[in-house]
């Protein structure tokens, strides 16, 4: 094993599936399945045992279900990456996963290409959501979640033109790339701009800074 080998822990309750999940990940280049866990408090025993890179987090399970599961893996590990797996993708409890600091999600029946593929995305430290959902499942439940709160509108105050700026397109689903092309700056810069929102933020990745920005009314739900 290299030092560039992402190390992946499976927590699901269905044996085929975390089977499944090893096979298709062992066989790809620069990734190893390195534990499986059974349900949420054994994912945050293997975490802690085993400091993965990240973690496909079943949503459903017993003894301790995903969200929380995810929310003390996060909190303990600030490092290790959390990835939601649903088969719906409109599920009504991945956006408190989200909201609990995974990463993103991606649906069950993802072909060995995107499991890859995201596996990769996150452990680089990106965000990844399942393509075609992600932004329309953000916007329904930061509508359902309430009104902004006080303290969140008050910390955007803490944020340049710019970078506020910048958070509406990331929560808009933008990569950099894009978002360089809107602004007409670098892609460097708009990498810089982004890094200095989630430390001024305190938040995880590109997925946290969406849903803040939805949640402290900086964007407002709309229709799809």
């Amino acid at each position: 094993m290299t030092s560039s080998t992402i190390r992946v822990l499976i927590a699901d309750d269905q044996e085929m599936v975390r089977q499944g999940f090893t096979v298709l990940l062992n066989a790809r280049p620069g990734i190893e399945v390195v534990g499986q866990a059974v349900h949420g408090l054994d994912a945050v025993a293997k975490v802690a045992e085993l400091t993965p890179d990240v973690v496909l987090m079943d949503i459903r399970m017993p003894e301790l279900d995903g969200i929380e599961a995810t929310r003390r893996i996060t909190a303990e590990h600030p490092d290790i990456r959390v990835l939601v797996l649903t088969t719906f993708d409109l599920d009504e409890y991945v956006y408190d996963a989200l909201h609990a600091g995974a990463s993103g999600f991606l649906l069950k029946d993802a072909s060995a290409d995107q499991l890859a593929e995201a596996v990769r995305v996150v452990a680089a430290g990106d965000a990844l959501l399942a393509p075609g959902v992600t932004r329309r499942l953000i916007v329904e439940f930061a509508r359902l979640h309430g009104a902004p709160r006080a303290p969140l509108k008050e910390r955007v105050g803490d944020l340049t033109e710019r970078e506020t700026e910048v958070l509406v397109l990331i929560a808009h689903g933008l990569s950099n790339a894009e978002i360089a092309e809107r602004l007409v700056v670098a892609e460097q810069t708009v990498k810089t701009h982004v890094g200095r929102i989630l430390v001024k933020l305190g938040l995880r990745d590109r997925t946290q800074a969406a849903v803040f920005a939805y949640e402290c009314g900086l964007v407002r739900p709309s229709g799809y």
